[in-house]
């Protein structure tokens, strides 16, 4: 738990404030693929990722996976549901063996209501996630695709972006098919896109991972 006190949600509590959080935290060990909640359940708990990598979907009218969010270490989700009381909007999946910090819904209340800075903290984080999630909108309704995608992979970068030697490695394992649904596109398209940015130099791939070779080249291509 100690780790946990670095979290941007706890780092503000004191220790004496922590110790009396700390009977509500739950932690729960997911596999890769593992449902950790479906669209139109409860609102039962909220969640904070602790290790691993973890998506949000929902499935279009055709059956196609769409993904929403892909949310890393310290992120949190299911949030809105558990605060607004209306059923998950979407589902949220595993992509690798992951670890979850979890609290109900009735504790989560309580706790607001005990640190208001704990809903602050909260009420920030759902905020950027509502303007990431308006700015993926926009782009997919106005960009093209290979703007999307170096706008994806920027993204990315800026979460979860390891600096080597050769680049900036994105330190997640995604598919093209994972690409495409993040961006709104088919895995036709998105093979030729990195086909294309591996011919000019912009993004290149290490042990299934995707590296940024040249950022400024991603970022003027996504502008």
């Amino acid at each position: 738990m100690n780790a946990l006190k670095k979290v941007s949600l706890f780092k503000d509590l004191s220790d004496a404030e922590f110790k009396e959080l700390e009977p509500y935290l739950a932690t729960e060990s997911v596999r890769k693929k593992e449902t950790i909640f479906s669209e139109g359940e409860p609102p039962e708990w909220f969640y904070l990722v602790l290790s691993g990598k973890v998506k949000v979907t929902k499935l279009s009218h055709e059956g196609k996976e769409i993904i929403l969010e892909v949310i890393s270490p310290t992120d949190i989700f299911g949030g809105v549901a558990v605060i607004r009381g209306f059923p998950y909007p979407a589902n949220a999946v595993a992509m690798e063996d992951s670890s979850v910090l979890k609290i109900s819904r009735k504790n989560l209340m309580r706790l607001v209501d005990r640190f208001p800075n704990l809903m602050y903290c909260i009420a920030m984080q759902l905020g950027d996630r509502m303007k990431s999630s308006y700015d993926s909108l926009k782009n997919i309704a106005l960009e093209r695709v290979e703007s999307r995608i170096a706008a994806l992979l920027l993204k990315l970068a800026g979460k979860v972006g390891v600096e080597t030697k050769a680049g900036t490695l994105i330190d997640m394992r995604l598919t093209k098919q994972d690409v495409a649904d993040m961006v709104g596109t088919t895995v036709e398209t998105s093979i030729r896109t990195f086909s294309k940015f591996r011919k000019q130099g912009l993004v290149g791939e290490s042990d299934g991972r995707f590296v940024i070779l040249n950022k400024d080249e991603l970022s003027t291509l996504s502008s």
